[in-house]
């Protein structure tokens, strides 16, 4: 459960479909403090300012501080300010879907993959260093993944980067115990949300889901679901569970082939 009147950091909001904004509120609804992080001002006024789902008055509402998780100086800097806190999420992830993703794999873009591993795997390191000496009474860091034990189409070296993501929660699971921090991850089917729009063949996919997940999945709703995952890994209900992937995908992760057509789930609005 989250602490009520404790901080929690959200990294990687982007807008109001983002998963980090179902967690952030989430949080809130139970009675946690939420700051959420996003890449700088620019971000925020393009993502954010432009979105109609949320009125002028609740984007003022939230508490929103700016870091650059590629800046050690920023990331430090960022914890530091903000003082005591009781988990971090870090839903940040990016690989350039004009070199990094698509139909080929292979690609000349070293500087791209560079990139992209040091935002979508790398910087979980960087965010459990510099927000270790604020989790005084321990607490929850939570990662969001996506799919790392197969290879999907299009998904390329994100997936790659999300696989080694999944190997740093069990490192840094290890390294933090003592300072009685849990890292997890969570593995989510697609949702769709701004950043996933961007992967090719997202709707792929989605379609996929629908052939092989017990469970109703749809990506356009289930973020909440997703996000209560979350909020479980960073709150005292699980403060015995470090190093996991925590898979919420309907199910789909453990079937072999297709659904056959007697096991499809009823379709879910």
């Amino acid at each position: 459960m989250i602490e009520a009147g404790k901080t929690y950091v959200v990294m990687g909001l982007l807008d109001p479909d983002s998963i980090a904004f179902h967690v952030g509120k989430g949080i809130e609804a139970l009675g946690g403090k939420v700051i959420f992080t996003m890449q700088s001002e620019r971000m925020a006024k393009i993502f954010l300012g432009r979105s109609k789902k949320i009125t002028e008055e609740e984007k003022a509402a939230l508490n929103i501080k700016y870091c650059d998780i590629t800046s050690d100086e920023e990331t430090k800097t960022l914890f530091d300010e903000i003082g005591p806190i009781a988990g971090v999420v870090h839903s940040i992830a990016f690989s350039n879907p004009k070199t990094c993703l698509g139909e080929e794999f292979h690609t000349d873009a070293t500087d791209d993959i560079l990139k992209g591993f040091h935002i979508s795997a790398a910087s979980l390191a960087t965010v459990a260093k510099f927000a270790q000496p604020h989790l005084v009474d321990g607490g929850g860091i939570v990662a969001m993944s996506f799919g790392a034990e197969l290879a999907y189409p299009f998904y390329n070296w994100m997936g790659v980067n999300k696989a080694a993501l999944e190997a740093m929660v069990k490192a840094l699971a290890r390294r933090h115990g003592r300072e009685l921090i849990r890292v997890n991850g969570v593995s989510a089917g697609p949702v769709k949300t701004m950043a996933g729009s961007k992967i090719p063949g997202f709707m792929e996919l989605s379609t996929t889901w629908q052939k092989k997940s017990p469970l109703p999945w749809n990506p356009e709703t289930v973020a909440p679901q997703v996000a209560d995952a979350v909020i479980f890994l960073l709150g005292n209900r699980s403060t015995k569970i470090t190093g996991q992937i925590l898979y919420v995908d309907g199910g789909a992760s453990v079937i072999g082939g297709e659904l056959l057509e007697h096991e499809m789930p009823p379709a879910e609005g």
